[in-house]
């Protein structure tokens, strides 16, 4: 949901989204969770890294249209992570769909870890994802659902830029109180 909304504020302000990998799986990999989130945990790795063998072969500036391919997949057509669903996204991103073979590779896991590694130091050790930054600035979040659109995503990106702003400032937080709506 925090692409979707960054990618629409892009749409409409003169800002420019730089992409990073950061995972889950490696965030909790040492961490006491279920049995279900382990496995959804697990499964995680094959996304990262495809993701990281895009850039590597890329550049950053493939991961965004990458990470708009598998997420419309995965989340939007509720598909489960696997090797043609890489491939379709993969192919859809202008991208080559051997890359899909990365997910079944420990060789990317370095480099996934480093590159969570740089994200999560920005921003400290008690968050998770997503992560931004603005204006020197690292913050968790936002968590959105769904994300907004066209004046409403200029409000909360300019809100963003508020608290960016704002010397001292650290934390919002409140808890879910409903599942991801995905449009």
């Amino acid at each position: 949901m925090t692409s979707r909304w960054i990618i629409e504020v892009e749409r409409q302000r003169p800002i420019e989204v730089r992409w990073h990998v950061m995972s889950l799986s490696v965030l909790n990999e040492d961490k006491d969770v279920s049995e279900k989130y382990r496995r959804m945990l697990d499964a995680g790795w094959g996304p990262v890294r495809v993701a990281i063998a895009v850039e590597q072969k890329y550049g950053a500036d493939a991961l965004g249209p990458f990470y708009t391919e598998i997420g419309t997949r995965r989340h939007h057509d509720r598909r489960e992570f696997g090797r043609e669903l890489y491939e379709e996204a993969l192919t859809a991103a202008g991208l080559d769909p051997e890359l899909a073979s990365a997910a079944d590779s420990t060789t990317y896991d370095d480099a996934v870890r480093a590159s969570h590694k740089d994200g999560i130091d920005r921003v400290g050790q008690e968050v998770g994802t997503p992560v931004i930054e603005v204006e020197g600035h690292a913050f968790f979040g936002p968590v959105v659902t769904p994300a907004p659109r066209g004046e409403a995503a200029l409000k909360l990106f300019d809100g963003v830029l508020a608290v960016a702003s704002t010397d001292g400032f650290f934390e919002l937080k409140r808890t879910r109180t409903r599942e991801p709506i995905i449009d």
